[in-house]
């Protein structure tokens, strides 16, 4: 009665704590997710989840299967590498180009992790700052790119991995420290310090100044430590990645607040192109990507 797909089902229940979020995760609608649930706890006759509110906690019974589900899935992930490296497809290259390409501290987990699987694929950073990183797939200076865009492109391959809020980035002793959610109208009179790109790429100018009709000055620097000091030095706010400010805000070195009542959030993805998202370590990075992310940052949510 247990099938592989129930447990990447339990699995995705106890990594996002919602039947919604697990079925994007695992690719099924709300129904099927619920229509699993309550197959396992007839054949069981215990209950695997108790719902709170929106969300679900695992019994006791449930979290004995995940740890079962964690052990199969891994020992799949692992023998699917045994069989790339049989068939002689375990080396090559694969450079990743980051669109916030200094906020890179969530990615050295993962990439450690990487090495010690595949070591006989060359992994690398792309240096530098790429005003179209995506256009290096086309150009053959990368294998992937990690950012937020993912409209259709003929030939590229985007293949989500988490969303996440981007956090206003104040100075500790800024006046708007007082306020614990910041509104457009907050911004009128700021510099706004973002990275150099076009204002159509700034989630924070194009999804809540532009339609408030607020625009702040704004200012440029290409690596975030930069954009973090004058932060700090008070020449004016920022709007960053949660997961990429987070030891500057645990440290006091800035302070973050929420953007609006829901918060701003963005979607990351891993792009790539279409042939070479078929590697078996590029399949595997993606998946050892999405496990290291959801064990190891604060406040992100599946994406579909």
């Amino acid at each position: 009665m247990l099938e592989l797909r129930h447990l990447r089902t339990l699995a995705a229940l106890h990594e996002t704590g919602s039947v919604s979020r697990a079925a994007k995760r695992v690719h099924l609608t709300q129904s099927a997710v619920s229509h699993q649930i309550t197959a396992l706890q007839s054949h069981y006759g215990v209950p695997i989840i108790q719902r709170r509110g929106q969300s679900i906690e695992l019994t006791d019974v449930g979290k004995h299967l995940v740890v079962l589900a964690e052990k199969v899935l891994d020992e799949i992930q692992a023998t699917e590498r045994d069989l790339a490296k049989i068939s002689q497809q375990a080396s090559g290259s694969l450079r990743i180009v980051l669109e916030c390409h200094t906020c890179f501290d969530w990615l050295m987990p993962l990439m450690d992790e990487f090495r010690q699987h595949w070591p006989d694929v060359e992994l690398d950073l792309v240096s530098g700052f790429h005003s179209d990183p995506v256009k290096l797939l086309e150009e053959g200076g990368a294998d992937v790119v990690i950012g937020s865009d993912h409209k259709w492109q003929r030939g590229i391959v985007h293949h989500p991995l988490f969303r996440f809020e981007i956090l206003a980035v104040l100075a500790p002793e800024h006046p708007l420290r007082k306020k614990r959610i910041l509104h457009a109208a907050d911004f009128a009179d700021e510099t706004l310090i973002t990275y150099p790109v076009p204002e159509d790429r700034i989630d924070l100018i194009l999804n809540v100044l532009k339609p408030a009709g607020i625009h702040p000055q704004r200012r440029t620097a290409e690596l975030t430590v930069a954009i973090l000091q004058l932060v700090a030095s008070r020449r004016g706010v920022a709007a960053l990645p949660s997961w990429g400010i987070k030891n500057y805000v645990d440290h006091d070195y800035v302070i973050a607040r929420r953007i609006g009542a829901n918060g701003l959030w963005s979607d990351l993805y891993a792009s790539a192109l279409k042939e070479t998202a078929s590697r078996p370590y590029l399949r595997d990075f993606l998946a050892t990507a999405r496990n290291t992310c959801f064990a190891t940052l604060d406040g992100i949510i599946p994406l579909e």
